[in-house]
């Protein structure tokens, strides 16, 4: 059935609710979000002299939830028009509407009852063959079906997003054995493809397969801290990036979740799950205890694990909880050995046996976390999963690990694990021990362009299904490599096209990442027919080395750096007018140089999480690597006769000028950092990098011809430096900028404006290229320019090298 969807109903409007129906607004899926009538008017609603009868009352709980979620931070919409894609309505009068709708989705309250109460209500509207789903978090799928019809129950399974379903990648499928094979395929491709999910199929089991996991390991790591007498920041220094999870790491994590929450799921599996062998893991700790009794549940109380309190010179300072007194205190720094051998390990999963080898108490936590982890993992096959890849994706998606259970278990060594294990007394699953004797060393495999998982049915490996759609650098074979330097990596990636990446420090651009790019190209130029730039770090760029230029103006070493700029700004030109098409395919941050490179592609291929923007004015600077010129391009092809030119000057100056960053890839085509009708958005990161190699193909077999340099770009001279010097001016007499941001804005806008022209006039690339060169050199200079940049270097807001 070629199924499309147009139009979505979603039944609940909570926090869930009304996020889960903004996410598929962002999409431009058009979303009806229905809620309960409200028993009685409020106060407000009498003193308007409203009935019960009236519109206004009736939607008040749904129009207050959505209205709450879009101004929530982080932002749960694209952009915030997207808004107009909801429409509104209540559950006594608009319950009908979902005749017309694609699929059903039903976020109500935790409550068996009242979930299958919406159902019946459903049924009596909805059109035979739309799709429903629930997103339960833990209410058996069979027991909501009870009594529905064949066609519903065949077009029904459970949909669990996770909060907030915009930033969270999870969606877990939980189908009833009813559920249509072509429903559940439909499903799993939609959430991928459309939603951008990592879509994880479950086994109708207690918790699923992401909180169940997640929730294990953070129970059993109470037990451990208690055991082993460790303080809340030691843990959360042992269990945050350094091993691939988030900042947030274990009980900061809580702190942001609840324990009322985290308490509730466990206490789910400790009652649903009796054959479960560690079933006690999921008791609840005396000190957890405590802290429920004394209602310190988190954020939500304004105190759990950690407390934000007013020290007595006036500033904030956060306490941590003593897990044994009860008592908040001061932090102490957590050092330990086994974290400094770490340091200069950049690589995760070189890391990991290094940690769990450590010879502390470190160590000793890391090993015995991991074990016990490795064990409940072996034997929740099959139990929650047949296949292992699952709950690594789960694990990954959901609680932002960075590797999954069985992955880490591989990085430490198979073999070396069922050692320990058996040494410690730690019980693996009896298909660990008869895998490990067949001689298999590794659970997944890379091959034939595709990745392999170990299957415990056949006893082999098996091709993960839809993993020949993606594209993932680090699983290619090391023949893939046609260059490489100790930060640049440049690959074949099949069918003539090359990509290019550099792991610097938060992916920064100095010389050797310029030396990469011009390697690359020349390569592709030569024997291949296109190239993409794409990294597989959290963040395409940051920018360009600030560090390097700040060490040579305050060293005044003005010819080199000038020499910097010029191979910087010659770069963004080649890329411009390289002889085969080159594609940037950004997410994640891409400021300051990386925004400069990805503008002068051929196409941006843009993940929708994009947080792009030329943010040198902050370090006291203007974009200086053909950015300020490629903003006065655009400007050009933008202006219009007229007041309308001035307008589109003076937006396009204040979007520099204001280091404006957008909050999703749809914004930055607002701020003029994409172009609209040759830009595009790709929602799935795993499957960004293959469509930008399909559209570098695209346009190499189209017979691609390099564009050249430009020399009709329209500046406004005097004309667009005459508002900048006024509003700059004003801006400084009232206060809301310093001297200096008063002289950044004049370099900036004389660079724009094409200089101090007496008319508006035609210029080419390379004259802008040439002014903006001049005002970042003068500004580098500025007194305060240095100490601006040498300010943001000490307290690390941007990278010493």
């Amino acid at each position: 059935m070629n199924r499309k969807i147009k139009q979505v109903a979603v039944i609940g409007s909570g926090v869930m609710g009304s996020r889960i129906a903004c996410h598929f607004a962002n999409i431009g899926v058009h979303v009806l979000l229905l809620d309960i009538v409200p028993k009685e008017l409020n106060e407000s609603e009498l003193k308007k002299g409203l009935t019960l009868d009236s519109v206004i009352f009736k939607n008040r709980i749904v129009n207050e939830a959505l209205q709450t979620a879009i101004k929530s931070n982080p932002a749960p919409l694209y952009k915030a028009e997207f808004a107009n894609r909801i429409t509104t309505g209540n559950l006594n009068d608009d319950i009908g509407l979902i005749k017309n709708v694609d699929w059903i989705i039903e976020v109500v309250t935790e409550r068996l009852d009242i979930k299958k109460a919406v159902f019946e209500k459903i049924e009596q509207y909805r059109t035979p063959g739309t799709l429903v789903t629930t997103n339960t978090s833990g209410i058996p799928i069979h027991q909501l079906i009870e009594g529905r019809s064949a066609d519903f129950v065949s077009h029904f399974c459970g949909t669990h997003f996770f909060n907030p379903p915009r930033y969270l990648k999870l969606l877990e499928l939980i189908p009833s054995e009813k559920t249509h094979p072509e429903v559940l395929a439909f499903l799993n491709d939609y959430g991928q493809k459309f939603l951008g999910k990592t879509t994880v199929l479950c086994k109708d089991t207690p918790a699923f397969i992401a909180n169940r996991i997640g929730v294990y390991s953070i129970q059993a790591l109470f037990h451990l801290v208690k055991e082993m007498g460790l303080r809340v920041e030691e843990v959360d220094k042992l269990t945050g990036p350094v091993l691939g999870r988030p900042k947030s790491a274990t009980f900061r994590t809580c702190d942001v979740v609840g324990l009322d929450t985290l308490v509730h799921v466990a206490n789910g599996v400790l009652n649903n799950c009796p054959n479960d062998e560690r079933k006690s893991v999921f008791e609840t700790p005396d000190f957890i205890t405590r802290m429920l009794e004394k209602g310190t549940l988190g954020d939500k109380t304004k105190g759990g694990f950690y407390k934000k309190t007013k020290a007595e010179d006036g500033s904030s300072k956060i306490l941590s909880l003593n897990l044994v007194t009860g008592e908040y205190e001061e932090q102490q720094k957590a050092k330990f050995a086994t974290l400094e051998k770490t340091k200069t390990i950049e690589d995760l999963r070189s890391r990991i046996p290094v940690l769990y080898g450590g010879s502390d108490r470190a160590g000793e936590f890391y090993k015995k976390s991991f074990l016990n982890l490795f064990a409940y993992v072996s034997h929740r096959l099959p139990e929650i999963s047949d296949e292992i890849y699952r709950i690594d994706d789960a694990m990954k998606a959901g609680f932002g690990w960075a590797l999954g259970p069985f992955e880490y278990w591989e990085a430490i060594g198979i073999e070396t694990v069922v050692r320990d294990a058996n040494a410690m007394g730690v019980a693996l699953a009896p298909w660990v021990h008869e895998m490990s004797k067949s001689g298999v060393t590794q659970f997944y495999q890379f091959k034939e362009g595709r990745k392999w998982c170990y299957d415990l049915e056949s006893k082999s490996h098996k091709a993960v299904p839809a993993s020949d759609r993606m594209i993932v650098l680090s699983q290619l074979p090391p023949e893939s490599i046609v260059w490489q330097s100790k930060s640049v990596v440049v690959r074949h990636i099949g069918d003539g096209i090359l990509t290019c990446s550099w792991s610097t420090k938060m992916n920064t651009i100095g010389s050797e990442v310029i030396q990469g790019l011009h390697k690359a190209m020349d390569i592709a130029e030569r024997d291949y027919k296109g190239l993409v730039l794409y990294n597989e770090s959290e963040n395409f760029s940051a920018g360009a080395n600030v560090g390097l230029i700040f060490m040579m103006a305050a060293e005044q070493d003005y010819e080199e750096l000038d020499m910097a700029v010029r191979a910087f700004q010659n770069t963004s030109m080649r890329l411009r007018t390289c002889s085969v098409p080159v594609i940037a395919a950004p997410h994640g941050l891409v400021l300051g140089g990386g925004c400069e490179l990805s503008m002068h592609c051929d196409r941006v291929v843009a993940h929708a999480e994009l947080y792009m923007g030329l943010v040198e004015f902050g370090v006291g600077l203007i974009p200086g690597g053909g950015g300020t010129k490629e903003f006065a391009l655009r400007c050009s092809d933008e202006m219009k006769e007229g007041d309308l030119r001035i307008n589109t000057f003076r937006q396009r100056f204040l979007t520099v000028g204001q280091a404006k960053v957008s909050t999703s890839a749809y914004e930055a085509f607002d701020h003029g950092y994409l172009r609209k009708g040759i830009d595009e958005v790709v929602v799935c990161r795993e499957l960004q990098l293959a469509r930008a190699k399909e559209v570098a193909l695209e346009m190499a077999e189209k017979g691609y011809v390099a564009p050249t340099p430009r020399k009709d770009i329209t500046v406004l001279g005097n004309e667009g430096l005459g508002i900048v010097y006024v509003g700059a001016n004003s801006m400084m007499s009232g206060n809301y900028i310093s001297d200096h941001d008063r002289v950044i804005s004049e370099k900036l806008g004389f660079a724009m404006a094409g200089g101090d022209l007496s008319q508006p006039r035609q210029v080419s690339e390379q004259f802008l290229l040439d002014l903006e060169r001049k005002s970042f050199l003068e500004l580098c200079v500025q007194k305060k320019s240095l100490e601006r940049m040498q300010s943001l270097i000490t307290t690390g807001k941007i990278l010493r090298n």
